[in-house]
């Protein structure tokens, strides 16, 4: 894990939401030609291309601390061979610039919530720790935090009624165990919230036990896939069938509850392997 830590006048304007897993957009330059591509936005808050979506290089990231009276923001990236974001972060240095949109978080659980169900791979850790470091007093919290190995793990916040569980996997270099624990995690009575960032495949065997099992209602849950395994994803999802891409770019465009959207595009996705 890597952190740098940005500044300048640019940050003037930066409006921090305050919820423990914001993030952002960071748009990286060419690093052949030092051209930066930005996407427009339409009338309708609509992201455009006009030169076309591959001349846009940008990854999402959490904020991991953001300082108004210092004018300092922290993000940390999982360094890893290959990446654009990865690539950018170790080569950067003093004086580099970067262009970043505006944050927003997802985190939420509902008033009257009495315990909470964390877990992450370690491109989620960022916002996890920040969430423990926010974490109000008196929440029951389970947290599973899985990393390469023992030499991956992080001190983290630990506030009272709060328990800690490391697993050593996933990641992109063994099988995660996170789905297998979840599911194992005996969850108190009362109104309770699950919260769980990893990658994409990983956190849709979560979510179908969370929806289908557990039967949690929408608002009692926030399963973010921060990844996808397989490097070769997106140029596999260009190469399906256009219908079927198009069926799934409908279903999202649509007015239909985001959470059935969610279901059938997952299930789609099973069904041609991605």
């Amino acid at each position: 894990m890597l952190r740098l830590t940005f500044g300048g006048a640019g940050l003037d304007t930066f409006r921090s939401t305050g919820i423990g897993d914001e993030y952002l957009r960071l748009f990286f330059p060419d690093p052949a030609t030092g051209e930066l591509a930005l996407p427009v936005i339409d009338e309708t808050g609509r992201w455009t291309y006009p030169d076309g979506p591959s001349k846009v290089r940008c990854s999402t990231y959490t904020v991991r601390r953001f300082d108004p009276v210092r004018g300092e923001l922290d993000i940390d990236f999982v360094v890893h061979a290959g990446g654009v974001a990865s690539d950018w972060a170790q080569r950067a240095a003093p004086g580099d610039s970067i262009t970043l949109n505006s944050p927003r978080g997802l985190y939420a659980p509902p008033p009257g919530t009495q315990w909470q169900l964390l877990a992450a791979d370690a491109t989620g850790l960022p916002a996890l720790s920040r969430l423990l470091e926010q974490m109000p007093p008196g929440l029951q919290t389970r947290v599973f935090a899985e990393v390469i190995d023992a030499a991956h793990e992080q001190p983290l916040a630990t506030p009272p009624g709060t328990s800690i569980t490391w697993l050593h996997g996933g990641n992109g270099v063994a099988p995660s165990g996170l789905d297998a624990v979840l599911r194992r995690v005996p969850l108190p009575a009362g109104p309770g919230y699950v919260w769980v960032a990893g990658e994409q495949k990983v956190v849709r065997g979560i979510r179908k036990y969370v929806r289908q099992e557990l039967k949690l209602p929408a608002q009692c849950y926030e399963l973010v896939g921060y990844w996808v395994a397989q490097h070769d994803w997106e140029a596999r999802y260009e190469a399906l069938d256009p219908a079927i891409r198009s069926r799934i770019e409908a279903a999202w465009e649509s007015d239909r509850d985001p959470e059935e959207v969610q279901d059938e595009v997952d299930a789609t996705y099973e069904l041609v392997g991605l």
